[in-house]
Formats: C-alpha cells, sequence, structure tokens
C-alpha cells in the first residue's frame, strides 16, 4: 500500500503540478510527504545471508526550485488556473437544467413553467367541449397568470404637421389653383423677406381647401403671413376664406360614471349640450377643444348612469388625451372618470381607385379614376372625358350633347358591387360594411374566386376550339 502512495505522489510531483501552487502551505504538505515515505526493507526470513543495506535518506523530488508566493489581492489573482476550479455562474440564456436547480426555484418561476401533461388532462375531462386555447387560459388562470392588457388605439394618425390646411370656398380654390406655381414663389418671398426658415413646396387642393406643404412646422408668424397674402390676393373673394391652420389628429376617450338623469328631481335625459356646459366648467378640459359632439349612451336599458363618448383635437403621440385619461371630476354628487377609447376607423376606401381595403396614398394604379364612371380620369373631370355626356350621332338612337350648366344625368354600375349608384354612395353594401372587416375580406375571396373561374372557363374553351 506505501509502494502505491509512493508512486502516484511521485507521478504527480514528476509531472511539475507542483508549479502551480505557490502558497507556503502546500510546500509545508510537500515536504512532510516527502520526509515521512521513505524506502524501507523487511528482515530476512531463514538462514540467509544478512545483506547489509544502507540506510535510506529522503528522496528529493524537487526537480525544479518552487516558485516564490504571490502577493494576491483577491481569490482570482492566485493564479491562472484559478478561474477552472470556480464554479461558472448561469447565463441568462443558458440556465442549469439540474434536478438539484429546479428544486431550489421560487414559486414564481415554477408559476411559469410550462403546464404539465396530467393537469391539461384534468381540465379536459371536467371541460370536454374545451378547444385547446380554451384549456390554456384555463391553465393560465389556475395558476394564477393572466394575459396582459390590449394596448388601446384611441388617437388616428392625422396629416403632417408640415402641412398648412385653408379652407376656402371650390370657386376660390380653383382660381388660386390655377396660377399654383406663381403663388408658391411670391409665398417664398414673402417668407423670406421677414428672415423666416418657412420654405413652401408645392400646393394641392380638395373640394373645400388647399394645403400648402412645406420645409418645416410653420409659426404662428409664417401662418398670419400666409393668411395675408390669400386674403389680398385679386383673384380670389376674401370673405369666403377661412384662416389656415396646422392639421391635428382626434384622440376618442369615454367619460365613464355619470348620471344619465343629471338633474335632480327631473327625468331629463343628458344632452350633448349639458356634456359640454359640464366639460366648460372643470378646469381639467380648459385646453382642450372637442372634435365633434359628444355622444351619450346609456350603460344599460334599465340603468341611471350613461357613457360619454367624446372627440378631441390632439396631436399624433395623444399628448392631450394623455393628460386627461384617469382624470376625475365632480358631476353633482357623482364622481365621473375620464378613460381612453379603442378607435374603429373600419375599412378605408382608396379616393384614387375607388376600391376598399387600402388607403390613397398606398394606391398601386399609375392614374386615377372616375367614381361615377369608372374611367381614367378624375372625377372632376367626368364632363371633359367621358363618353356619355357627348353627342353621338352614329348610334341608333343618337345620342345628344348634355349641357355643360348640367349635371350629368346617366346612371352607371358601381365598380365594387356593380349596383346602380356610384362607388362612394352610402346605399352600397361595401360601404354600409366599412366597419365589418371580416365581410369586406369575405367578398374580396368571392370576388377572385370568380375571376379565377371565368379565366379557367375562357382557357378551357379557346383550348377545346
Amino acid at each position: 500500500m506505501r509502494d502505491a502512495i509512493w508512486n502516484f505522489i511521485s507521478s504527480v510531483y514528476a509531472s511539475k503540478w507542483d508549479a502551480l501552487f505557490t502558497d507556503q502551505k502546500t510546500n509545508m504538505i510537500r515536504n512532510k510527504i516527502s520526509s515521512k515515505f521513505t524506502i524501507c526493507t523487511s528482515p530476512p526470513n531463514g538462514n540467509l545471508k544478512k545483506k547489509v543495506l544502507p540506510k535510506s535518506t529522503p528522496v528529493n523530488i524537487n526537480k525544479t526550485p518552487p516558485l516564490p508566493p504571490l502577493l494576491a489581492k483577491s481569490k482570482k489573482e492566485i493564479n491562472m488556473i484559478s478561474k477552472y476550479f470556480h464554479p461558472k455562474k448561469p447565463s441568462h440564456g443558458n440556465i442549469n437544467k439540474s434536478p438539484n436547480n429546479q428544486m431550489n426555484k421560487t414559486y414564481a418561476q415554477v408559476s411559469k413553467s410550462p403546464t404539465n401533461t396530467s393537469d391539461v388532462l384534468k381540465i379536459k375531462e371536467a371541460f370536454p367541449s374545451l378547444n385547446a386555447n380554451k384549456i390554456d387560459q384555463v391553465s393560465n388562470i389556475i395558476k394564477g397568470q393572466s394575459n396582459p392588457k390590449p394596448h388601446i388605439r384611441m388617437t388616428t394618425k392625422g396629416p403632417s404637421r408640415k402641412h398648412i390646411i385653408i379652407p376656402m370656398s371650390s370657386k376660390n380654390t380653383s382660381a388660386f389653383m390655377k396660377k399654383s406655381s406663381l403663388n408658391v414663389a411670391n409665398i417664398n418671398r414673402e417668407l423670406h423677406s421677414v428672415k423666416s426658415d418657412i420654405l413652401v413646396d408645392y400646393i394641392h387642393s380638395d373640394n373645400c381647401d388647399i394645403t400648402i406643404v412645406t420645409n418645416k412646422v410653420a409659426q404662428q408668424s409664417d401662418l398670419s403671413i400666409i393668411d395675408h397674402y390669400i386674403k389680398n390676393d385679386n383673384s380670389i373673394n376674401a370673405m369666403q376664406v377661412e384662416d389656415s391652420r396646422l392639421p391635428m389628429s382626434k384622440s376618442y376617450l369615454k367619460i365613464t360614471g355619470i348620471p344619465f338623469y343629471p338633474h335632480s328631481n327631473s327625468q331629463e335625459k343628458l344632452s350633448s349640450s349639458d356634456v359640454e356646459t359640464i366639460l366648460k366648467q372643470n378646469h381639467i378640459f380648459n385646453n382642450i377643444s372637442l372634435a365633434s359632439k359628444p355622444q351619450v349612451i346609456k350603460v344599460l336599458p334599465k340603468s341611471d348612469m350613461a357613457i360619454v363618448w367624446i372627440d378631441i383635437w390632439d396631436v399624433q403621440s395623444g399628448q392631450n388625451a394623455k393628460l386627461l385619461i384617469n382624470r376625475c371630476f365632480n358631476v353633482g354628487n357623482y364622481i365621473a372618470t375620464v378613460r381612453g377609447a379603442n378607435i374603429n376607423p373600419g375599412v378605408p376606401q382608396c379616393k384614387n381607385c375607388w376600391k376598399w381595403g387600402h388607403s390613397t396614398f398606398s394606391c398601386r394604379i399609375q392614374g386615377a379614376k372616375c367614381v361615377k364612371c369608372n374611367g381614367p380620369h378624375k372625377s372632376k373631370h367626368h364632363r371633359e372625358f367621358s363618353w356619355c355626356c357627348k353627342a353621338n350621332t352614329k348610334i341608333n338612337p343618337p345620342r345628344l350633347e348634355t349641357k355643360k350648366s348640367e349635371p350629368c344625368p346617366h346612371s352607371f354600375k358601381c365598380s365594387n358591387c356593380r349596383g346602380d349608384h356610384q362607388a362612394d354612395s352610402n346605399v352600397c353594401p361595401f360601404w354600409r360594411h366599412r366597419f365589418n372587416r371580416e365581410w369586406h375580406v369575405k367578398k374580396h375571396t368571392e370576388i377572385c374566386e370568380n375571376k379565377l373561374k371565368s379565366i379557367r372557363s375562357e382557357v378551357n374553351g379557346s383550348s377545346k376550339q
């Protein structure tokens, strides 16, 4: 046994492992071991001749002198190999999945662990009609987990603040747009004369207003200069021009905890005018302007409480709405609270091709289409480019020309539902289901399938011929 231990220790020290340890304690232990284990022999048995052996001396196994001890400040600085002896800390991505680590989990970690198969089977036995998603929800409720609250989208994204909107009549709009390039140059000259950084890029018009697009957000002084130029223009009527303003977004809010019968000893219902007077009397609505009249809805048919829906002018970040949400105010003896409300803009209709499902800015066709006849021209140029109002003597019966002072008397099919109305009419079923996105998706798939069937039938007919 001693020989085996000696061979093991000598092999360890022969491999120069002692160079890894530089402290005083290990040197002392090494010297004690080398001095204790010496080579010794047993006495001979019988009458054999005794061989006198020289006295054994301790074997010096130090082939290289030990290194001087290091003056370490911490355990990490003892030697280079110390990092192999310290346990590694588990990173956030790599978690040690040993059974000992699982036993030391906190209750929060255990609650976030996946659902066991036995729990799922128990829920399925108790509620056999539930599907997989419902079972997952039930298991989360049992464990105390809840789904995150949905984000309330309450502010619409209006036009950019670099636009300047000037409402005016349609006659003034057409007269002002005839010399739009000259007006851009003159407005930039007026702004440059007062050393303003604003420059007008271009001007475009709608039916009842014009929009001036600038390189920066205009200030109130810039708006006053533009108003002065437009109202002093000789080609337009200044009485039919309103003051210019920057575009704003809308935020949708609701007020809860307000009585449906606010007047005591009276059955008078809460009206929109009453809501407006209540809002004016509270200081939290001082800098808030309503975008439309408030809408009052009863909570339940037999309830005496109401919910008031209000639309306010706001910026795209919803700054005004954030200042009002969760604010409380008194309405008589009641305490009303302002909450955020989800917007429901519905399915958009493109004003360029008059199809449903995409906005005007994301339309992919190159030219505009007429809302009345679906021709390759704008709706305001229907009389000039459409064939219906022009005279044609070659057909039987001949068609007479429609007077320019009269509107187009002809009827066309809707480009969406093929009904006897315009594409933007409120009689169209697409317009009546504008808030039902599922209906639009189903209708769109039906139209695509019908087109594919017609194309296949044409291909099969041509191949047979």
